[in-house]
């Protein structure tokens, strides 16, 4: 069995009178690459944010290699080694493709204020090495040619590399992906499947992901979660989702999904 990197035991939270999600277990791996389907308002993107500690849950508990998250802050868990994208791009407009990079890495920085003051000899350095550290990412991506231009404006597809790009740079152990399919055309998607798994052998990363196109979903995860109004309704292989009489019921519709 696969060692788990993220677990979230019977998680559960409410709003107010609203319960948006059960008692939901989730089991990533090391190297492993999940989905997470289901309609819409079935509280997918409110369980990326209950792991990216933008909600703390009711009830229940989420832990990363063994280690509880609860009650942590984003950036926190983010330092930990959870780095996300969003389903609506969060770029910074008004900084360059190059600067939107470079910020993240602030995450990890080791010279202090005092150093940044004086622009002593540990800056300089830290400096350096987080520039080629940049320009090397970019580069990986095809995005070093565009290193000085605004990312607003970019192509939609290179502003959705470019966010899988930046959540690289904090270090992630697990990158969590909100929808990146969404707006691309076939041709756009089929490279993103390619770059999905180009990412977690090239980085040595998990990948959790949220998706509502289906070829998507089905080319590319090893192990998928269907939730219906926040409940999880089925779990398994691709093959055994695809065939799930409640999947097809609240998500699939009458015809099961074919991959290919």
């Amino acid at each position: 069995m696969m060692e788990s990197l993220l677990k979230l035991d019977k998680c559960t939270i409410r709003f107010g009178g609203l319960t948006a999600v059960s008692n939901f277990d989730l089991d990533v791996g090391n190297r492993d690459l999940v989905g997470l389907i289901g309609p819409n308002g079935a509280g997918k993107t409110t369980i990326f944010n209950i792991i990216t500690g933008v909600y703390e849950p009711t009830e229940g508990t989420l832990s990363l290699n063994g280690e509880c998250l609860n009650g942590l802050r984003p950036y926190a868990i983010t330092a930990k080694g959870i780095a996300r994208t969003f389903q609506n791009i969060r770029l910074f407009p008004s900084l360059t493709v190059f600067d939107n990079v470079r910020v993240a890495f602030n995450l990890h920085l080791q010279h202090g204020p005092i150093h940044a003051l004086t622009r002593g000899r540990k800056f300089i350095e830290e400096e350096h090495a987080i520039e080629e550290r940049t320009i090397e990412l970019l580069r990986i991506f095809n995005l070093d040619s565009q290193c000085d231009m605004m990312c607003k404006n970019l192509p939609y597809g290179d502003q959705r590399r470019l966010e899988i790009v930046r959540a690289l740079a904090t270090k992630p152990k697990l990158l969590l992906l909100d929808e990146p399919a969404a707006g691309m055309n076939p041709t756009e998607k089929a490279n993103l499947m390619k770059l999905i798994e180009f990412i977690q052998e090239k980085f040595d990363i998990s990948v959790l992901l949220v998706e509502h196109d289906m070829r998507v979903v089905m080319g590319i995860c090893k192990q998928i979660y269907v939730l219906d109004h926040g409940v999880t309704i089925a779990m398994g292989l691709p093959e055994e989702i695809r065939k799930h009489p409640k999947v097809i019921e609240a998500y699939l519709g009458e015809e099961p999904v074919h991959n290919g």
